[in-house]
């Protein structure tokens, strides 16, 4: 590696093409220029001026080497700017959350890309040990989990709860509604579905509920934003967090069941521990608290 202090005398040199002139320049003596121009020379194993009276001209070597310290400049200098610049309309956010959150989360990054033509967000629906593991590895600038890793390496910080809704077809009674009808109308049943029937079911009909693995299965549909669709048509019922209600377009054709024990899921922002968040990281960090606000609320 070049001495960069010997590197930047040289350059200065060489566009002044005058020692005196790059001496006042650089704050240094004549006698000092001169010694870095030796030093660079004794480095670099060649001459890279031949000198003329009180002038100078360079050599092959000299050409080479002024053009690694000019682009050697210019590097630094973008990186100056580079850091210096942290504008939250800039650059690229990446995070993760599942996929219910991810479909009521996306339309407001898109508002925030059209505002921001400069801001790239890439936002990937994954289950949750993979959130904890992209944020760890630092694929993911920020992540939505449904509880505190409470890992050393990480940080997290609570967002609010999110209610796990029973979904039944806007026609369909429910003053109330019993786990019998349930059955009637079969489960439309999902990769999580299972789990969120164990733990609500479980809670609300603990006489009739023998585990989820004994539902009447109506249907199986793994792609979230399509999981209401049977049941905005009246075919079956399903569970989902509220997120995944709300998002979905016809959602007037849903009706959310009432129910005498309720379930929230806690919301989690995950991030590196110690990472002081950069401004448009920082941005989406306060549209995903929005969004998580929102569904609190209801």
């Amino acid at each position: 590696m070049l001495n960069s202090q010997w590197l930047e005398s040289f350059v200065v040199l060489c566009e002044t093409g005058h020692f005196t002139k790059a001496a006042s320049l650089l704050n240094m003596t004549q006698p000092g220029v001169s010694q870095h121009l030796r030093k660079l020379e004794t480095q670099v194993g060649q001459s890279l001026i031949s000198r003329q009276g009180k002038g100078f001209s360079l050599t092959s070597a000299g050409e080479a080497v002024l053009a690694v310290g000019q682009a050697r400049r210019a590097q630094e200098q973008a990186l100056q700017e580079t850091i210096s610049q942290d504008d939250p309309a800039v650059g690229e956010v990446a995070m993760a959350c599942s996929g219910s959150f991810a479909t009521l989360l996306y339309p407001e990054m898109l508002s925030a890309m059209q505002t921001s033509p400069s801001l790239s967000i890439r936002l990937e629906a994954v289950p949750q040990d993979k959130v904890l593991a992209g944020v760890l590895e630092g694929r993911f600038d920020l992540g939505v989990a449904d509880h505190d890793p409470q890992h050393p390496r990480l940080q997290a910080e609570h967002l609010g709860q999110e209610e796990l809704c029973l979904v039944i077809p806007e026609r369909a009674s429910v003053s109330p509604i019993s786990f019998q009808r349930l059955e009637e109308l079969g489960f439309i049943a999902h990769p999580d579905g299972f789990a969120y029937a164990d733990d609500l079911f479980a809670m609300n009909f603990p006489d009739e509920f023998r585990g989820s693995d004994r539902l009447r299965i109506r249907s199986f549909v793994n792609q979230i934003s399509q999981i209401p669709a049977p049941v905005a048509r009246g075919i079956g019922y399903t569970l989902l967090p509220r997120s995944g209600v709300d998002s979905y377009p016809d959602n007037d054709r849903l009706r959310i069941a009432p129910l005498s024990k309720q379930l929230r899921h806690d919301l989690w922002m995950i991030s590196r521990r110690g990472r002081v968040l950069p401004a448009r990281v920082s941005r989406i960090a306060a549209l995903i608290q929005a969004v998580s606000d929102r569904l609190e609320k209801k």
